[in-house]
C-alpha cells in the first residue's frame, strides 16, 4: 500500500509555481523572425531539398534555443509531388479550367480521362443517395466533412472513375488548393498498400471555378476532361526531434509531454501551415530551457515530416520506432498546427476527454473569448491513438458565420494555396496563442498529480453505447452501457482521490509516493480508454485518414446501426461477426479500466 500521509518515506512537494513567469518570458519578436527564415524556404516539401534545409534549420533553431539533444532524422516515406493538371469542359460548352494535381493522384493515360461530371457535395456516403456516378467523374467540395482522402476512396468505392474537388472559401475565391488523397496513415504495410491507397485520378480547382461547374450540372449534362500529372514513390524524408529533460532528481524525470507539428509544407510560403506552429515550437523550447530545473516532467518536441503529402508518415515512423520508451513515459501530445491565423475571434480545443477539464480551466483563465470544444478525431498528426496517447490542439477559429459563408474554411481561404503567405497572421493574436501553449505545458510539466478527469471519459462512452444498445443487442452491445456505468462511478472515486492530492500539494503537503501511484493508473487508463474511444482499427494499426467510422465516439462499432437494417444472410452473418468481436473489444477495455482503478484505489488506501 502506498500511505498518503506525511511520514519519513514522503517525499514534500515542493512549492508549485504559476505558469506566469514562462508566459510573461515567451517573445513574439522571436517567433516572428523563425517565421521569416523558414518561409524563405518555400515549398518545403517531404523530400525536396527544401524539405531537407528546413528540417535542419529547424534543429539549429532548437539547438541556439538550448535544446542540445536535438537531430535531424531521416526515414523512407511514400511521398507525391504534384504538379498542375489540365482540365477542360468539353460539353455543354468548351472552356478550359485551371486546376492543380492533388498529391498521390493516380496519373491519368496519355490521353486524359473523360466522363460526365456528377455534383456530390461534401463527398460522403449519404451525399451520394439517389446519385449513380459510375463511370463518371465527381464534383466535391473540399471541406473536411469528409476530407480529400475520404471523399477520394468513398467515391471509387461508389464506381466513380475521377474526382474534381473545388476549393473553400468565398464563392469568387480564386485561388487553386493543394492537397494529398492518400487514405493510408503513414507508411503503407503490405496489405494496406493494396487496400487503402489512391485508386483514383484527382484535381483541384479554385471555388469560382467549382461553382460554375455546379450550376452547368444542375441545368443539364457536364462532360469534362482532365490529365494529371504527378510523381508518387519513396523518398528519404526527415523529421527534427528535440528533448528537453528536467531535472535529473524529479521523480518523475523519465516522463514528458509530447508536443508536435509538422515542418512540411505546399507551394510557396506555407506561412501560416506551418512555419508558423514551427517558430511556436521552437520558442517554447527557448522559454522552458530556463525553467527545466522547476520541471517535474520532460518536454519532446517532434516537428514532423510527410504530413502534407505522406499522410502522417513522420510522426507514424516516430510513433512506431519510440513505441516502448512513447507506452511508458508520454503523458499527454499537444499538437501546434496553425496558430495565429488573422481574424479569428474565438478560440477552439479538440481533445481527448480526460483532458478537457484541464485546459478548459486554463483557457477560461486566460481568455476572453468564446470557447469552443470537440472531441478529438483522427486528423493533422494524430498518430498517437493506437498507442493510447491522449492529445489535443488549440488555435483561434471562426465563427458559424463565417465558415458558413466561406464554405467551412476552417484554416482560412488560403488554406493549402499560394496566397498562405506571412500577412495571413496576426501577431497579437499569435501572443496569444503562445501564452496559452506555455500555460499548457507548465501545468503538464510541473503538476504532481496529472490534471486528467476520466468521469467525462467514461460518461461520453456510456452516452455513445446507450445509443447503440438496441440496435446491437444481437451482438451484446445493450450489456455495455451497464458496463460504462460502472466506470463512471469507479472513475468519479479516482478522480476524487486525483483532486484531494492534488490539493494537498497545492499545501505543501502531498505525497511523491501517492501521486506516482496515481499518475501510474492515469496513464494507464488512458492507455485503454483512448483507442475505444478514438480508433476503429484498434492498438497496433493506422486507420485510414478521414475514415468514417472516426466520425463517431467508439469508432469500432460504426456499423452497429446498420446491422439493425441488414435482413438475415450472408452479408448480416459476416457483419454479426465483425460487431460481436468489436463488442468484446470494448467489453475489455471498460473492464480492464474498472480493474486497473480497484486496483489502485486499493494501494492508496
Amino acid at each position: 500500500m502506498v500511505d498518503m500521509k506525511m511520514d519519513s518515506e514522503t517525499v514534500m512537494a515542493a512549492e508549485i509555481k504559476s505558469e506566469a513567469p514562462v508566459c510573461a518570458d515567451v517573445r513574439v519578436d522571436t517567433i516572428r523572425k523563425h517565421v521569416e527564415d523558414l518561409v524563405a524556404i518555400p515549398y518545403r516539401a517531404a523530400g525536396s531539398p527544401n524539405g531537407t534545409r528546413g528540417a535542419h534549420y529547424n534543429r539549429d533553431a532548437l539547438i541556439a534555443a538550448g535544446v542540445r539533444d536535438a537531430a535531424v532524422q531521416s526515414l523512407p516515406a511514400i511521398v507525391s509531388f504534384p504538379e498542375h493538371a489540365d482540365l477542360r469542359v468539353e460539353s455543354p460548352q468548351a472552356r478550359a479550367i485551371q486546376a492543380t494535381t492533388l498529391g498521390h493522384s493516380l496519373q491519368t493515360a496519355v490521353g486524359g480521362l473523360r466522363g460526365d461530371l456528377v455534383y456530390v457535395g461534401p463527398g460522403g456516403f449519404d451525399d451520394y443517395a439517389g446519385k449513380d456516378v459510375r463511370g463518371k467523374i465527381i464534383l466535391t467540395e473540399l471541406s473536411y466533412a469528409p476530407g480529400r482522402h475520404e471523399k477520394q476512396r468513398i467515391a471509387a468505392l461508389k464506381g466513380a472513375i475521377g474526382a474534381v474537388m473545388m476549393n473553400w472559401g468565398p464563392a469568387d475565391n480564386e485561388a487553386l488548393p493543394y492537397g494529398s488523397v492518400k487514405p493510408a496513415w503513414g507508411n503503407p504495410t503490405p496489405d494496406t498498400i493494396r487496400t487503402q491507397m489512391p485508386t483514383l485520378p484527382c484535381v483541384g480547382i479554385s471555388r469560382a471555378a467549382g461553382l460554375q461547374l455546379k450550376a452547368q450540372c444542375e441545368q443539364g449534362t457536364v462532360q469534362v476532361w482532365f490529365h494529371t500529372h504527378v510523381e508518387n514513390g519513396w523518398r528519404d524524408v526527415e523529421i527534427t526531434v528535440g528533448r528537453l529533460s528536467p531535472a535529473a532528481s524529479s521523480p518523475e524525470a523519465d516522463d514528458f509531454l509530447l508536443v508536435g507539428g509538422h515542418q512540411d509544407g505546399w507551394f510557396g510560403e506555407a506561412a501560416t501551415d506551418n512555419a508558423a506552429g514551427n517558430a511556436c515550437m521552437v520558442e517554447l523550447a527557448r522559454a522552458f530551457h530556463g525553467y527545466r530545473d522547476r520541471l517535474r516532467r520532460g518536454i519532446t518536441f517532434g516537428l514532423w515530416t510527410a504530413h502534407e503529402t505522406g499522410t502522417m508518415a513522420g510522426s507514424t515512423w516516430f510513433c512506431d520506432q519510440n513505441w516502448d520508451h512513447l507506452r511508458a513515459h508520454c503523458v499527454a501530445y499537444l499538437q501546434i498546427d496553425q496558430p495565429g491565423c488573422i481574424g479569428t475571434t474565438q478560440w477552439s480545443t479538440k481533445s481527448n476527454s480526460e483532458l478537457r477539464a484541464f485546459h478548459t480551466a486554463i483557457e477560461q483563465r486566460m481568455l476572453d473569448k468564446p470557447l469552443k470544444w470537440k472531441p478529438s478525431t483522427k486528423t493533422g498528426d494524430a498518430s498517437f491513438f493506437g498507442i493510447g496517447i491522449p492529445m489535443f490542439a488549440a488555435e483561434g477559429a471562426y465563427t458559424d458565420a463565417e465558415l458558413k459563408a466561406t464554405a467551412n474554411a476552417s484554416y482560412g481561404w488560403w488554406h493549402h494555396t499560394l496566397d498562405n503567405r506571412i500577412d495571413k497572421l496576426d501577431w497579437t493574436l499569435m501572443g496569444e496563442h503562445i501564452r496559452l501553449y506555455a500555460a499548457y505545458i507548465w501545468e503538464l510539466c510541473t503538476a504532481p498529480v496529472l490534471p486528467f478527469r476520466f468521469v467525462p471519459v467514461a460518461a461520453l462512452l456510456h452516452e455513445r453505447l446507450s445509443a447503440l444498445g438496441a440496435a446491437g443487442a444481437g451482438v451484446g452491445v445493450d450489456a455495455l452501457a451497464t458496463m460504462a456505468q460502472d466506470l463512471i462511478r469507479e472513475a468519479q472515486r479516482l478522480d476524487d482521490v486525483a483532486q484531494r492530492e492534488a490539493a494537498r500539494f497545492s499545501k505543501k503537503q502531498g505525497s511523491d509516493s501517492a501521486a506516482l501511484r496515481l499518475n501510474r493508473c492515469l496513464k494507464r487508463l488512458s492507455r485503454l480508454l483512448v483507442p475505444l474511444q478514438s480508433t476503429a482499427c484498434g492498438v497496433y494499426e493506422q486507420d485510414p485518414y478521414g475514415f468514417t467510422p472516426q466520425s463517431t465516439v467508439i469508432p469500432c462499432l460504426y456499423d452497429v446501426p446498420r446491422l439493425a437494417a441488414t435482413a438475415e444472410g450472408e452479408e448480416r452473418w459476416l457483419l454479426e461477426t465483425q460487431l460481436r468481436r468489436a463488442r468484446n473489444r470494448v467489453a475489455d477495455g471498460l473492464h480492464d479500466a474498472q480493474d486497473l482503478i480497484r486496483d489502485t484505489l486499493h494501494d492508496l488506501q
